[in-house]
């Protein structure tokens, strides 16, 4: 099948395609970066080369990424009766957000895509969401 869409061979041995996303940052990630919205390029095409690049330039990874299983647990939900309904899809340990904290593509959760492998295109809405939340 042709596409347009140059090979690995074609732009160049060892050179690495760029990508540009539209990135949207909430809540705290808003706060530490001081922008609602902001275009970005990074060398690569997948969310996990993104966010390397990403966090390289703003130094947020500690509000988003959850290092630990306990970091990525909301504490305090009612107990059900069994497995909730519907399918339940989780990112592996150290590829998780923090409890609250989620990071979008496109408006669709990235555990629900391929992680931390989804594949990234041009003009790909990216979202870095750290709501913030008040507690008594």
């Amino acid at each position: 099948m042709a596409t347009n869409e140059p090979t690995a061979v074609e732009r160049g041995a060892g050179t690495e395609a760029t990508t540009t996303v539209d990135v949207r940052c909430t809540g705290h990630v808003r706060t530490e970066i001081g922008e609602p919205r902001m275009e970005f390029t990074f060398e690569g095409e997948t969310l996990r080369a993104f966010l390397e690049a990403f966090f390289e330039e703003y130094d947020v990874a500690d509000l988003l990424i959850a290092e630990t299983e306990a970091e990525a647990t909301a504490h305090g939900w009612a107990p059900t009766d069994g497995d909730p309904p519907g399918t339940w899809n989780k990112n592996p340990e150290g590829e998780q957000t923090r409890a609250f904290a989620r990071v979008a593509v496109n408006g669709r959760f990235n555990e629900h895509l391929d992680g931390l492998d989804t594949e990234l295109e041009d003009g790909d809405r990216v979202a870095l969401m750290y709501p913030f939340i008040f507690c008594c």
